[in-house]
This record gives C-alpha cells, structure tokens and sequence, in this order.
C-alpha cells in the first residue's frame, strides 16, 4: 500500500459543480489520443481522482481559489508516469478551460477522522425514506470488508439538512452522501485513503481526506 498524492494548481477561472465525470473522461481521451503505447488507454483501478474544490455560487459552478488542485492517488512506482503526463495539460471540462501547472508530490498523512465530498453505492432499497440506513450499513460493510475499524455517519450542510449530493454521468443522476469516519488508527486511516469507499471513484467519489482540509473542499 505504497502510495503517493500529486497535485497541480490550476490556471482557469471556473468549473461546473459537479465536474466528477467529466473530469475523468478529460483524462481518459488524454490517454486514448497519445502515441505513448506504453501507457493504458483507460485510468486503471489503482488510480484515484478527486473532484476539483472551490468556491460555490449555489448556482450549479465554482470559482477556482488558491486551494483549488487537481489530485490524483497512484501507486509509488507509477508516480513519474502521470507527473508527467498530466503536466501542463489544458482540459476542457464543459466548456471550462483549466491548465494543470506546478505539480507537487506529497506523502498521504493518517488521521483519525476522515470525510469525503460523496460516496455512492448501489443500493437496492426502494423506500426514499429508508436510504440513509441502508447507505449507512452499506459504509459500514465496506469498512468490515476493508478490516477496518471506524465509525462513519453522514453529516449536514450549511443548512442544517443531510450532505446528500449528485453525480451526473452521461444523461444517469448518482445519488450519494458526504461521509465522515471516525475513530481510525494510523494504519486505518492510510487504508481508507487508499482504498475509499463506494464505487465510481475515477470520477472523485469515495476519496477521503483528514477534515482540516475542509476549509478548501467544495
């Protein structure tokens, strides 16, 4: 479980909220159009993105700040790969213009509280009114299966209600929650920042972080 966090600041001025997917399909035709045949035509299972934080207008786009990073988790050894691969790359999110500059490499810290902006699973229950529990227990099975030890709750937004949230992939609606877990150990906290939680994590979601980086998160 040896890994690293690179991060790039961004030139570019804003992004549409909820930019998850379209984020990865960015990187994805980044890789489908390079002549390099010794790189992947697809983002592999052990490579992460996190959704890009910033400033919200509450109208569906962000405003990109100094703490606005585009993030990508990989194994140690495929480090200099994407460092530079991604280096200076201009996507088009949307309509939205970024460059990829400053590339930094960063160790990942333990913490014993970790949050994520959305997880989702597939869940099988009808019942609206029932989802939270079952979105709760399905958390709590992936940390089981994970072996690790921790307590996760879903928390509020700004305006007292529960952090449920949406991810838009092609014409489909995600539904997911912020999550928070509690209560981890050194090794635990490094697992879950590895492995997340949930599925659709190329697009951003399941990635955890220790929550004093909340202040820059969307």
């Amino acid at each position: 479980m040896n890994f690293l966090e690179i991060q790039f600041a961004l030139r570019g001025r804003t992004l549409p909220a909820d930019h998850g997917y379209a984020l990865y399909s960015a990187v994805k035709k980044l890789l489908q159009e390079t002549e390099d045949e010794s790189l992947p035509k697809d983002l592999p299972l052990e490579v992460r993105l996190c959704s890009i934080p910033g400033i919200s207008d509450r109208a569906g786009m962000i405003y990109l700040n100094r703490g606005s990073r585009f993030r990508v988790r990989c194994p140690s050894e495929q480090m200099q790969t994407w460092y530079r691969l991604l280096q200076d790359q201009v996507f088009d999110i949307r309509g939205h213009l970024i460059r990829l500059v400053q590339p930094r490499i960063t160790l990942p810290e333990a913490s014993e509280t970790l949050a994520s902006r959305l997880v989702t699973f597939k869940l099988d229950a009808i019942d609206h009114a029932e989802v939270p529990r079952y979105f709760l227990e399905s958390c709590q099975k992936g940390l089981e299966r994970l072996e690790i030890k921790g307590q996760a709750f879903i928390p509020s937004d700004a305006n007292g209600d529960l952090a449920r949230r949406t991810l838009q992939v092609k014409d489909k609606k995600i539904v997911g929650y912020g999550v928070v877990v509690e209560g981890l150990n050194q090794e635990d906290s490094l697992k879950l920042q590895w492995h997340g939680l949930g599925g659709r994590q190329h697009f951003g979601c399941g990635w955890f972080y220790p929550t004093r980086e909340e202040a820059n998160v969307s």
